[in-house]
């Protein structure tokens, strides 16, 4: 899309140059032909024009000199249009500057990340990235101006370089990436805890409905004992202790 912009903007950019070379050279050719016209070394031209049947005479010559005043009006717009232009092309020419810029800023910027710069003195510094970007494949076609610039926008951001070098991200990269899999591994281990206690709550569970169960049997089972034989009460050992043959015996029965 940028390009097919870039395409129509030449397009217009050409169309308005050849516009104003037209106008530059009809305003010559008939300013010159009404001045040779004026001084009888060619004809006026000739151009029937008559107003409710009655003709004009010299209508060509009056239709000459208004075409030419307006030409020569529309002269008076070129000194604008140029100024128009020129501030469009500085326009374009400085986002190609800042653009070359930004590129080599870009790069002396990832260098001082990498650790490349060792020196601290300001000029020293500035020197030292200016020398590194002038040596940069890159960077052969620009203009010493805009690898200045850049490195001297470098240097300023030494701080931020420092701050986030590559040895640095790297670490803190690693660390998070570190207590990433910690949180992976505490989930997993999370995981198999909660399915574990899933487990023991169910047997726990199973557990008490089977001691539910035993005691229900136990109970009706007591009873029956107790329909059967009625001399027998049977009471509990720790509530009765005075009573051990009775127990005995109500154990020997419940064996047979």
């Amino acid at each position: 899309m940028s390009d097919i912009r870039a395409i129509v903007r030449i397009i217009l950019i050409a169309l308005h140059q050849v516009a104003m070379a037209v106008i530059v050279i009809a305003s010559l050719a008939i300013t010159s032909a009404s001045a040779l016209a004026a001084f009888e070394v060619i004809p006026w031209l000739d151009f029937p024009l008559s107003i409710n049947g009655a003709p004009i005479p010299e209508a060509g010559m009056y239709a000459q000199i208004a075409v030419n005043g307006l030409v020569v009006c529309l002269l008076f717009f070129l000194p604008g249009s140029f100024r128009v232009m020129r501030l469009e092309t500085s326009h374009r020419q400085f986002m190609i500057n800042m653009e070359d810029v930004a590129r080599a800023y870009s790069l002396a910027h990832n260098a001082d990340r990498a650790g490349l710069f060792q020196t601290h003195s300001e000029f020293d510094a500035v020197r030292e990235r200016l020398a590194h970007l002038r040596e940069h494949p890159d960077l052969q076609g620009l203009e010493p101006e805009v690898l200045e610039v850049a490195a001297q926008m470098s240097r300023i951001s030494d701080d931020l370089a420092r701050t986030y070098s590559d040895e640095r991200v790297a670490r803190a990269r690693a660390f998070l990436t570190q207590r990433q899999e910690e949180i992976a591994l505490f989930e997993q281990r999370l995981d198999a805890a909660k399915l574990i206690h899933g487990e023991m709550r169910h047997w726990l569970r199973q557990l008490e409905l089977d001691e539910a169960v035993a005691q229900s049997q136990l109970e009706r089972l007591k009873a029956e004992i107790v329909e059967i034989f009625p001399e027998f009460a049977i009471q509990d050992t720790e509530s009765a202790p005075a009573d051990p043959p009775d127990v005995i015996r109500l154990r020997s029965l419940v064996a047979e």
